[in-house]
């Protein structure tokens, strides 16, 4: 493993690097495939995701177009559902429980950049923090996810919300940025 990967991985400042350009295009062209899928063609679409994520559960399910980084980062739980137009920047772990429901156009991000001009211009530094969803929650349409952030059990999001920090258990929560409206 590169030294970039590692600190990728580790969630540590790293630059991009030969090795983590050929894991991406070797996802880009698996996900080639997976969006190409005919309607009716869910077994290949599994069989593609089986082999590039890190866990495909029995009975959970992505809809194509679907877009991620790397792949192997993502964890997708038992009888998961992830509607049309995803995209996981899973540059971090990604790891997302059992019997959850994604809607169309959600995004869960994992990369971060310098705020400080000096620091971003020109470099290319970024680092990752992971994203963790917890079992049977429900992310509306179009819901942003940003690094680091824990989704709590049995949670709802409204859509087109953007969740900037953790949202506890058995809570709706829905805004820009995301915060608790009711306990459920």
């Amino acid at each position: 493993m590169s030294e970039q990967k590692d600190r990728m991985l580790r969630g540590d400042w790293y630059l991009d690097a030969p090795e983590l350009m050929e894991e991406r295009q070797r996802c880009q062209r698996m996900l080639d495939r997976f969006n190409a899928t005919g309607a009716d063609d869910d077994a290949e679409r599994r069989r593609i995701l089986e082999d590039l994520f890190a866990e495909f559960g029995p009975g959970a399910s992505v809809l194509p177009r679907f877009q991620c980084s790397y792949g192997p980062q993502i964890s997708v739980g038992a009888n998961s559902f992830v509607n049309n137009d995803a995209l996981f920047m899973d540059d971090a772990v990604i790891t997302i429980g059992d019997d959850v429901r994604i809607g169309p156009r959600a995004q869960l991000l994992t990369a971060l950049h310098p705020m400080e001009e000096h620091e971003r211009r020109r470099a290319g530094w970024e680092r990752t923090a992971p994203i963790t969803i917890g079992d049977n929650a429900w992310l509306g349409g179009g819901v942003i996810v940003c690094p680091g952030v824990t989704i709590g059990e049995n949670t709802v999001i409204g859509a087109g919300s953007v969740v900037i920090r953790d949202i506890p258990d058995h809570v709706f929560a829905a805004g820009n940025p995301a915060r608790i409206i009711r306990r459920l």
